[in-house]
């Protein structure tokens, strides 16, 4: 219906109000105006006798208020009957049957109705009827617009869509096609339809297309828009509870926001249900309300397509949406628009829903369906426990030996695990899985093996570290809300039924620890009673709870390339499986060793930016022939040197090279002279320049001392047009300080006193030379030291590519005396101070010296106190 239209209907609703009975109204409004015309012309003949009966003469006056009244009455009928011929000929030409063709008890003929030509509908057979399959309960109509079907609609098909039981079909303008990126869309583009808001007329014929198609084949109908998600095995398991052969009009109750309130033409007890997070409709409702959507699209009162449904169904079906608080966290609508769900969505409102509404993009609603799949991984993976715990508890009854139970056999010819025990699907180490639950899992048989617990408030304490007091970290916060989410959930299941809700406060503190077996934790929780039920109460309590958050099982994939690959026969992948167990990653005599080769092929491009500090380089290249030549390791060395200020060594450099090259004459070592002022950002953009788009290539520093170990990390933790990898690299500290003497020590012992991981350093890392052009490269205006690798990484985050860290035990930064050049820029020398406070020594050294110096402690107070004194 055209906006033209709703302004004639106002008018006709403003003067309906002055003529005849509401049945006259409804039916014949023009008749209805000339017989109050008629009605108003008898009164006044009438008047004209006198008392005594004798005929009076009418003065002008009442002669022309008689004729007023006739000719309004006339003209009010004439724009009536000009309006009904209107509306009736626009809903003809719009494929909408005549008033005739309707029946109060069956639906309407498809012989008048326009057909749309549909793509992809779902096909059922002669057989399949309510109840007569899973996959006949709901059918789901989505309202969707031309411009969302290559987004949205292909996004709500390829999720969610996919795992409905019952059917799913989308619903939008006549010149609708199905897209190019999603060519098996189910796809009704409806007659006369166009995309233009509001959308009255889409809706009500979808609800006529779905019933007249498929009225026969579902319990349940649910009109849903393009921008709602929908959890389908809670949606299933709600249907399932209610009776789908009465009248039921289920979703989130409204009656308009604070400026509609009262302009929606609703009666006090009257409310519809809003279509954003979903509207469900048994098959009797559809069944009573269909053959009168031609009356509901005609009578139209304001311009919200929710509201003129439910109005709808309330007279014809003659009930209203669900008045349930509880439906406002069931099919849950965010107010906050467009940026709705696209934060963390570790939230109690998106775990207790049904319906999610509204997701505006596309990629949110793909990562959202995966965070639900995610959580339906956790929760086979529970019951997989929970099974395994059954399984052990019986071999205890039964006295069977866990070590023979892989093989045990329930009756001849039945084993108890129908899989062999080294493929993928066997269900796990029982011995370990099976363990009962309980803090007391994990037994101890030397005081060493006592695990102490930490202590968690405000901040977290913990005999484990050096520092004993420590910020909550991100890790440990989140695992504590998970925690307390799962546990209210589990506290208000039965709520409903109790007439009760218990609500959380806050957690006063607890304890944590991590064992063999998994996670300990005990927490004190302030909690909210509310009894709503009888004899309202409000009380605060608190609560303690123990919980044992057990480990899976390890899993396994192995991976070239970053692709995963299988072996070829069952007899390979057990031996595969059972090296894994002996320390050995795949069987030397299997396929996999081939894998791994083509992985220990990949040729490493080293590129070493480099000025001056001759003794140091002598050292990179004696690892460097150690870890690489003496092992004919497949890697290159590219130097790129540039002469330093003070320290002229650029011809020694040049013939070490030269001499190790000598040495071994088939190993690729070449140098680069760079012009200009050293800086790291241009030597390293030089190097790459020399290298082709598929060189795997490792940026190092010349302090960097590394093992064959990292260099098999490098393989396999970087993939082209994939990830980027970044090591955590350990950083040592002052070994004059630490072991109080310059006697050589161990590089690679790792311990908190020798050193500390760089978790803010991004400087060496592998990459492809096709991905370093692809993020774009250093920031070559950048000059001296510093800060061109954060920039780098920077840019690495807001690429396509990811990004893969993790600490390396065969990457050590060895200490060198850290100078800060006054030339550099205020951010350059901020951290370049701050990196030389934190290579001194370590919490604990520093501890001891203050500790042994007393006088370094006052000589600090001192300081202090002159410089508040000075400040103020």
């Amino acid at each position: 219906m055209s906006q033209g239209n709703f302004t004639t209907l106002d008018y006709y609703k403003q003067v309906k109000l002055t003529m005849g009975s509401s049945k006259e109204r409804q039916h014949h409004p023009e008749a209805a105006a000339i017989k109050i015309a008629k009605r108003r012309s008898t009164t006044w003949r009438r008047t004209m006798m006198n008392r005594d009966g004798t005929r009076r003469i009418p003065e002008e006056s009442e002669w022309e208020s008689a004729v007023l009244g006739l000719t309004v009455g006339l003209v009010f009928g004439l724009l009536i009957g000009g309006y009904r011929i209107l509306v009736s000929n626009n809903l003809q030409r719009s494929g909408w049957p005549s008033s005739s063709s309707f029946s109060t008890v069956s639906p309407t003929p498809r012989s008048l109705i326009l057909e749309p030509t549909v793509r992809n509908m779902p096909k059922l057979s002669d057989d399949e009827r309510i109840n007569s399959s899973s996959g006949s309960l709901v059918f789901v109509g989505v309202m969707t617009a031309k411009k969302y079907l290559d987004t949205r609609a292909k996004a709500v098909y390829e999720t969610w869509g996919k795992e409905l039981p019952g059917k799913i079909a989308f619903f939008s303008s006549e010149s609708s096609t199905v897209p190019e990126n999603c060519p098996d869309l189910p796809l009704v583009p409806l007659p006369r339809v166009d995309d233009s808001y509001p959308p009255q007329k889409k809706s009500f014929m979808m609800l006529q297309y779905m019933w007249n198609h498929y009225g026969d084949r579902f319990e349940w109908f649910f009109r849903a828009d393009d921008d709602v998600y929908v959890r389908t095995d809670r949606l299933e398991n709600f249907l399932r509870s209610v009776d789908s052969r009465k009248p039921m009009y289920i979703g989130q109750a409204g009656r308009g926001n604070s400026e509609e309130f009262g302009l929606l033409s609703l009666e006090y007890d009257e409310n519809f249900c809003m279509g954003g997070p979903g509207v469900i409709l048994s098959r009797e409702t559809l069944r009573r309300i269909v053959p009168h959507i031609k009356y509901c699209l005609k009578h139209l009162y304001t311009t919200h397509e929710d509201v003129e449904l439910g109005r709808c169904v309330q007279k014809y079906a003659g009930i209203p949406c669900t008045w349930s608080y509880e439906m406002q966290s069931i099919l849950y609508h965010n107010s906050s628009g467009d940026q709705a769900f696209t934060g963390n969505l570790k939230r109690k409102e998106v775990h207790r829903a049904i319906t999610l509404h509204p997701i505006k993009t596309s990629p949110y609603m793909y990562r959202l369906h995966n965070y639900m799949r995610g959580l339906k991984v956790q929760d086979v993976q529970q019951e997989k426990i929970k099974l395994q715990r059954d399984i052990y508890t019986m071999t205890k009854e039964l006295n069977i030996n866990l070590d023979h139970l892989k093989y045990y056999q329930v009756a001849d010819a039945v084993p108890l695990f129908p899989v062999n025990p080294y493929s993928e699907n066997y269900p796990g180490d029982t011995e370990i899985l099976g363990v009962p639950l309980g803090l007391r899992t994990f037994k101890p048989t030397i005081s060493d093996e006592v695990i102490p617990w930490d202590f968690i408030s405000k901040s977290e304490y913990s005999l484990a570290d050096f520092n004993p007091r420590r910020r909550i970290h991100s890790d440990i916060k989140e695992g504590l809300e998970d925690i307390t989410r799962e546990v209210m959930a589990s506290i208000n299941a039965c709520s409903r039924q109790r007439g009760r809700v218990v609500d959380e406060r806050s957690a006063l503190y607890g304890y944590r620890r991590v064992n063999s077996y998994g996670a300990d934790t005990i927490l004190d929780l302030l909690l909210v009673y509310r009894k709503y039920r009888g004899k309202k109460v409000t009380l605060p309590v608190r609560r303690h709870i123990y919980l044992h958050q057990h480990f899976t099982g390890l899993e396994i994939r192995e991976v070239i390339n970053g692709e995963g690959f299988k072996e070829d026969d069952q007899e390979n992948e057990e031996r595969s499986v059972q090296n894994l167990s002996h320390g050995r990653f795949l069987d030397s005599n299997s396929k996999s060793q081939k894998n791994v080769n083509i992985v220990q092929k990949k040729i490493i491009h080293f590129i070493l930016p480099l000025s001056g500090r001759y003794e140091v380089f002598q050292r990179f290249l004696q690892n460097y022939e150690e870890v690489c030549l003496m092992t004919n390791e497949k890697t290159e060395l590219l130097v790129v040197l540039y002469q330093h200020k003070l320290e002229d060594t650029l011809n020694k450099t040049i013939d070490l090279i030269e001499q190790l090259k000598y040495k071994y004459r088939s190993a690729s070592i070449n140098v680069i002279l760079g012009s200009g002022e050293f800086s790291r950002a241009n030597a390293l953009h030089e190097g790459v320049t020399k290298m082709k788009d598929e060189s795997l290539l490792f940026f190092i520093d010349v302090d960097i001392v590394f093992t064959s170990s990292a260099l098999h990390r490098i393989r396999l933790n970087t993939l082209m047009s994939k990830q980027i990898y970044f090591p955590i690299v350990f950083s040592e500290y002052d070994p004059k300080i630490v072991y109080e003497s310059s006697k050589k020590h161990d590089k690679y012992v790792i311990t908190e006193i020798a050193g500390y991981w760089r978790q803010f350093g991004f400087g060496i890392v592998s990459l492809y030379k096709k991905d370093y052009d692809v993020v774009g490269g250093f920031d070559l205006s950048i000059r001296g030291w510093g800060k061109e690798d954060v920039v780098f990484f920077e840019k690495v985050v807001k690429s396509k590519i990811k990004i893969f860290r993790a600490a390396d035990k065969n990457l050590i930064h060895v200490f060198h005396d850290v100078e800060c050049g006054k030339e550099l820029s205020d951010t350059q020398l901020s951290m370049c101070m701050g990196t030389k406070a934190d290579t001194y020594a370590g919490l604990e050294t520093l501890a001891k010296i203050i500790y042994e110096n007393p006088e370094y402690l006052k000589f600090a107070k001192e300081k202090r106190l002159k410089l508040t004194k000075a400040g103020s």
